[in-house]
């Protein structure tokens, strides 16, 4: 018995090792809190959720612009080790597992903007009271790194805060 628990615990971390390869981040990128394969499910994920509305807007900042990965990165290394766990589970269901279940045999990364949504959306509506946890707490995280950004108020009609404004506003 006990070689058969060695044998599914050396084919499991094999199999983990494959699943988190070939993922690159760019020289410029110092990452803090997540590994690389995390930081680019994060930066798929942000391009869908903080996705304009209008397309090919310029006008709109887009999430890599504004480096919500980057953000997201920083913010992690703050959560409790339980947390920062929770979160990196909920990333490998969303590049591995969630996939399947929207009728896609790929990575989450590595499927096109519409495929994505899909599975995103699939998340958003599931059942199960977990996915929809971990959906909601990534877009969070996502939309705290978005709105965090003075060139996206305006977008929401939000003149920026009180507390610390410029006599001329926030411009």
């Amino acid at each position: 018995m006990g070689t058969a628990a060695a044998a599914v615990v050396l084919a499991g971390s094999a199999l983990a090792v494959l699943r988190t390869r070939g993922y690159r981040v760019g020289p410029e990128v110092r990452l803090v809190g997540m590994s690389p394969w995390q930081f680019v499910v994060v930066e798929h994920a942000a391009r869908r959720i903080a996705a304009p509305d209008r397309e090919g807007d310029a006008s709109i900042p887009t999430a890599d612009g504004l480096d919500v990965a980057g953000f997201v990165d920083a913010w992690v290394v703050r959560l409790p080790s339980r947390a920062q766990r929770d979160l990196g589970r909920f990333l490998a269901y969303l590049e591995h597992v969630a996939p399947l279940g929207a009728g896609f045999a790929s990575r989450f990364t590595r499927l096109g903007p519409g495929a994505q949504d899909r599975v995103l959306e699939g998340l958003e509506r599931s059942p199960h009271d977990l996915l929809r946890a971990g959906f909601d707490g990534l877009k969070a995280l996502v939309f705290a790194g978005y709105y965090r950004d003075a060139r996206t108020w305006g977008l929401l009609g939000y003149d920026g805060p009180l507390v610390g404004r410029p006599p001329q506003g926030w411009r």
